[in-house]
């Protein structure tokens, strides 16, 4: 088969389209003819050498993808040759085929065509176990999300407001704001413009959870802006690693800050993660209430396109590269 391989660390010039092994199905895997993958910022980290895959994945990037069962492994159940699925995946998307663990399997939902399924896997398994069964948002609350226009907060804008929360993101233009609007968000907040800290407490009594993806430079801010009892979930560290925690403003407030990564998982978490999306966020997917958001699509090939367009910001909802 071909596949994107990163011989060393570096741009994305160093990423090339070659041919290596064909994977195989070990016992409680499957091998999936891969329709789709997406492009995931843990991609661009890990081409530049500062995300290296957990030890026993693959060296291929690639953390999602869409297609159709090639083989199926001994003791592998429920699945079988010729049916479409997406997959949650720790690495091995940018490729052709790919062998994963039967537990990070889920069907392609409802009306969703195969290609478009590949946008699904990392954002839902990491919007659910983070607003969901990390942070526990429930009807009648406010969730606040960074990164609005990103593929995690396209899919966080409409798993809020189905849930029956209000939603406020935080955006870089107003063009993307005005099309979280569109999408569902309640406020979006022109963070280059406005100070979201003052626009949630004017809007409301403070976000009950917060999703994160800045870490650091957003850390204090994000405590002003947490609603008595609030819970602010930490899921990247685009403004940095450290930052200055008051805990006299934790306490004031019995506020909770949780930091999570979905990827180096154990396996059997990330099959629990698949099965709550399976039976609580599929049936959403399936009635169009929750929908993959495609700002973009490249052939495989043009990975390292791909890599750029996500590092300069302009693409609304989620990258995908196409392997047919």
């Amino acid at each position: 088969m071909r596949a994107i391989m990163l011989h060393e660390p570096g741009d994305p010039d160093n990423l090339e389209w070659t041919e290596v092994d064909d994977p195989s199905a070990g016992p409680g895997e499957v091998v999936i003819d891969i329709a789709a993958s997406a492009v995931n910022r843990a991609d661009l980290l890990q081409r530049q050498g500062k995300y290296p895959p957990p030890p026993g994945a693959s060296d291929i990037l690639g953390l999602e993808c869409s297609g159709t069962v090639a083989e199926v492994g001994d003791g592998v159940e429920g699945w079988q040759i010729g049916d479409h699925v997406c997959a949650l995946l720790a690495g091995g998307g940018y490729a052709q085929k790919v062998a994963v663990p039967a537990g990070q399997l889920l069907p392609v939902p409802g009306e969703v065509e195969l290609v478009a399924a590949a946008a699904l896997p990392e954002v839902a398994c990491t919007v659910w176990s983070n607003v969901v069964m990390t942070a526990r948002l429930t009807e009648g609350e406010t969730l606040l999300v960074h990164g609005g226009a990103g593929g995690i907060g396209t899919h966080a804008i409409q798993v809020g407001k189905a849930l029956g929360a209000t939603v406020i993101v935080t955006v870089g233009s107003d063009d993307r704001a005005e099309r979280c609007r569109q999408l569902g968000a309640d406020i979006a907040i022109n963070y280059r413009e406005q100070d979201f800290v003052e626009i949630v407490r004017a809007e409301t009594d403070g976000a009950d959870v917060i999703l994160d993806n800045m870490g650091a430079v957003y850390l204090d801010r994000n405590l002003d802006a947490l609603a008595t009892g609030g819970r602010l979930v930490v899921i990247g560290m685009q403004g940095g690693r450290k930052g200055e925690l008051d805990l006299g403003k934790l306490i004031a407030k019995r506020a909770g800050v949780t930091a999570t990564t979905l990827r180096a998982r154990p396996l059997a978490e990330k099959a629990a993660i698949v099965a709550e999306v399976r039976e609580n966020l599929w049936p959403l997917v399936e009635q169009g209430i929750v929908q993959p958001v495609i700002g973009e699509a490249f052939p495989l090939s043009r990975a390292g396109d791909a890599h750029r367009a996500l590092e300069e910001g302009g693409i609304f909802g989620k990258i995908l590269l196409t392997a047919r």
